[in-house]
C-alpha cells in the first residue's frame, strides 16, 4: 500500500504512546471499521493509540525495519497486545528506515544469501520466540511493487522467492512458533513472487480507497468489495486463509461512512478472508494526480465537503 515510515525513530514509539494512553470518558467520534455480527476480525496499526481501548480490535500491527533500531522494547508489545487478548503482526522491512542510509537492491539481495543479515535476523526472531502472544510475521511486503518505493520491490521473481525462503528458513530454525505472511499489494501478476506452500501460512493484501483518486482515475466512487476483488482472485488460488494487511479509506463523510459499516461483514465473494487490519496513520508517500499524501487516520480521515 501506500504507506511506509522512512522516518528514524524508535521502532515502538507506537507502543509507547499505547501504553501511556488512558481512556477517555467520552471517545472522539471516529470512522474506524464497524464490528459485524460474525464478521471479519479487526485489528489495527495503532502509532497514535486510537485502538488501546477498543476491544473489537484483535490484532495488534507493528512495523519494524531490521536495521538501526532498537529492539529492547519488543517484548513490551507481548504484554501489550496479550493483556488486550490480541494476536501480534508484525511487518519486518528489510532495511533501515535512514533515508541516508539505503543501499541497492542488488547489494541487499546479495547480503541476504550470503548471510550477511543473518545477525539482524537472529536478534528479531530471538525476541519473538519467547512471546506469549500468538504472532506472525510479514517479510518484504508488496515486493511486485514497481515504483521504487522499496529496494526488495520488482525484483526477479527468483530472487525474491530465494531471499524469503532464506528469511523464513533462519527465523523459523529460532522461532518455530511464528506464522509467516507473504503479502503481496495486489497488483496484476503478483502470484509470479510466491515463494512456495512450505513457508506460507496467510497471505496478506493491501486495500486503500482514496476517494478524490478514484474520481480522477476510474471516474466513480469504489468500495471495499471492488478494489479488494481482483487481489483476492489471484490469491486465493493458493488456498491459504487471507488477511487485508493494510487496509485504508479516505474520503466525504458518505464515502468514508460507507468503507466503515462495510469492510467487516462477511461477503460470500470472500470465504478465505479472515481478517482486516486497519492502517491508522498518515501516509508518507504522495498519491498520484498531486493528491499529497492522505490521512487515513479513522480521527481524520473525513474530508470536509466547501
Amino acid at each position: 500500500m501506500m504507506r511506509r515510515s522512512i522516518i528514524v525513530r524508535n521502532v515502538l514509539a507506537a507502543l509507547a504512546v499505547a501504553l501511556l494512553a488512558t481512556p477517555s470518558q467520552s471517545a472522539p467520534p471516529d470512522s474506524r471499521p464497524i464490528p459485524q455480527p460474525h464478521g471479519f476480525v479487526l485489528g489495527a496499526y495503532d502509532p497514535h493509540a486510537d485502538f488501546t481501548n477498543d476491544p473489537n480490535s484483535k490484532i495488534e500491527h507493528l512495523f519494524l525495519p531490521w536495521e538501526d533500531v532498537d529492539l529492547t522494547t519488543l517484548p513490551d508489545a507481548d504484554n501489550y497486545a496479550r493483556q488486550r487478548g490480541r494476536t501480534i503482526l508484525i511487518t519486518i522491512e528489510p532495511w533501515t528506515w535512514s533515508q541516508k542510509k539505503h543501499i541497492a537492491p542488488k547489494e541487499l539481495r546479495d547480503g541476504i544469501m550470503s548471510g550477511r543479515y543473518d545477525g539482524n535476523i537472529a536478534a528479531i526472531c530471538g525476541i519473538v520466540k519467547n512471546f506469549k502472544t500468538p504472532t506472525t510475521i510479514r517479510w518484504a511486503q508488496e515486493m511486485e511493487d514497481t515504483t521504487g518505493r522499496f529496494i526488495w520491490a520488482n525484483w526477479n521473481p527468483r530472487d525474491y522467492i530465494a531471499a524469503y525462503r532464506k528469511f523464513v528458513g533462519e527465523c523459523r530454525a529460532i522461532a518455530p512458533n511464528v506464522k509467516y505472511m507473504w503479502s503481496p499489494k495486489g497488483n496484476p501478476g503478483f502470484s509470479r513472487y510466491y515463494p512456495g506452500d512450505d513457508v506460507v501460512d496467510i497471505v496478506g493484501l493491501s486495500v486503500f480507497g482514496l476517494q478524490p483518486y478514484d474520481e480522477k482515475a476510474v471516474g466513480h466512487d469504489r468500495f471495499f468489495a471492488e478494489l479488494l476483488k481482483p487481489g483476492y482472485d489471484e490469491a486465493v488460488k493458493f488456498g491459504k486463509p487471507i488477511d487485508v494487511a493494510e487496509l485504508g479509506y479516505r474520503g466525504d463523510e458518505s464515502y468514508v461512512r460507507r468503507w466503515a459499516s462495510s469492510v467487516l461483514i462477511k461477503d460470500p465473494q470472500f470465504p478465505k478472508l479472515v481478517a482486516v487490519v486497519y492502517f491508522d496513520d498518515k501516509d508518507v508517500i504522495s498519491w498520484p494526480y498531486n493528491l499529497g499524501v492522505p490521512d487515513w487516520r479513522v480521527t481524520s480521515n473525513i474530508i470536509p465537503k466547501h
